[in-house]
């Protein structure tokens, strides 16, 4: 049987019932990709039902601010999705008069829809033959076919595009996309796959040569950054803190929170207040540190290690607001995590 069939086969006795396969809607698909990068589909789905409550079509999205978009992404991380999110909802909506692109070629032209995204929406939503290409599928077609070329390399990530593109159903692209995504989550898995029941066994290079845990190879990622971040969390006497909104294209661009001193290595008290923002010179006592030993935030290509620093004073200047205000800011985990914890 060729691949593309038994592949569609399999898919169809076991797929999941996720919510996003019920619909052909652009709106809804695009929204459920774009969710999915970098998320777990079980840490996605809520996201994805709140952001439908929120925002039914694109036009009520389009006509969003970025805050109430960033805090409703609160939690799901790399944040810039959620700003090109937006970026792209205010372009269909008001350029596009709310229509989707209906091509592959217009679809990723899009902010924040790459290659992967664009295939996925063409294919289910307009049954255009375009491979849609991720970790799963790299996982499925290295150990399936024997490709030991890393999966990050120019060479391979061409290499794989195109073998994906050579099996994908003609007939029906968007089942086939859907099977091979949902093939390497819930079969051929990361680690422990199911070869026992693979229908692929018989011809999978991987298992007939012992090579699972050798495919796919990857090239090892770029060295991680350490950085050491204080917060300082301002409580006056008024019921007021103070909080900022990052600015710039680091991490948490458009985001909240406490006025920050990032320094080399771990800060002791004396070299904090040394290196304190002169603007916020109101502090009447010492500040106290709320946690000993520093909170290990994990990124991508940065370890943020973090201490907060309560300051207690009489008056703050103007930009201060009333505490009670500050769980309706969108925030970093790290930050809402402080929130949560801390008894103001």
């Amino acid at each position: 049987m060729p691949f593309d069939k038994e592949l569609i086969n399999w898919y169809l006795e076991n797929k999941r019932d996720l919510p996003w396969r019920a619909t052909k809607d652009p709106y809804r698909i695009w929204l459920s990709e774009i969710i999915l990068q970098q998320t777990r589909v079980e840490q996605g789905k809520p996201y994805y039902f709140k952001f439908l409550d929120a925002f039914p079509d694109v036009f009520s999205l389009a006509n969003a601010s970025e805050e109430e978009v960033l805090k409703l992404w609160q939690g799901l991380g790399y944040y810039s999705r959620a700003r090109n999110l937006l970026f792209t909802a205010r372009h269909i909506a008001f350029e596009l008069g709310g229509k989707f692109p209906a091509s592959y070629r217009e679809l990723v032209k899009l902010k924040g829809v790459g290659d992967y995204t664009a295939a996925a929406i063409s294919s289910i939503c307009y049954e255009e033959a375009q491979a849609a290409v991720d970790g799963n599928v790299y996982r499925v077609l290295a150990r399936i076919f024997g490709i030991d070329t890393p999966t990050n390399s120019s060479l391979g990530i061409k290499q794989f595009r195109n073998l994906a593109q050579d099996l994908i159903s003609k007939k029906d692209p968007a089942n086939f996309n859907q099977a091979l995504i949902e093939f390497g989550s819930e079969q051929c898995k990361p680690r422990n796959p199911l070869c026992s029941s693979c229908p692929f066994a018989a011809k999978c290079v991987a298992f007939n040569q012992n090579r699972i845990s050798e495919l796919p190879v990857k090239l090892k990622k770029l060295k991680v950054r350490k950085r050491h971040f204080n917060y300082l969390v301002y409580i006056s006497t008024e019921g007021k803190t103070i909080m900022n909104r990052r600015r710039g294209k680091g991490i948490w661009e458009g985001l909240y929170e406490f006025p920050l001193v990032e320094t080399t290595s771990e800060a002791k008290l004396e070299n904090l207040i040394a290196e304190a923002p002169a603007d916020y010179s109101v502090m009447e006592k010492e500040p106290v540190l709320f946690n000993d030993s520093p909170i290990v935030h994990k990124l991508t290509h940065q370890h943020i290690f973090t201490k907060f620093w309560i300051v207690e004073c009489s008056k703050l200047p103007e930009e201060a607001l009333p505490i009670t205000e500050i769980n309706k800011l969108p925030v970093p985990v790290l930050i809402e995590n402080f929130i949560d914890t801390f008894d103001f």
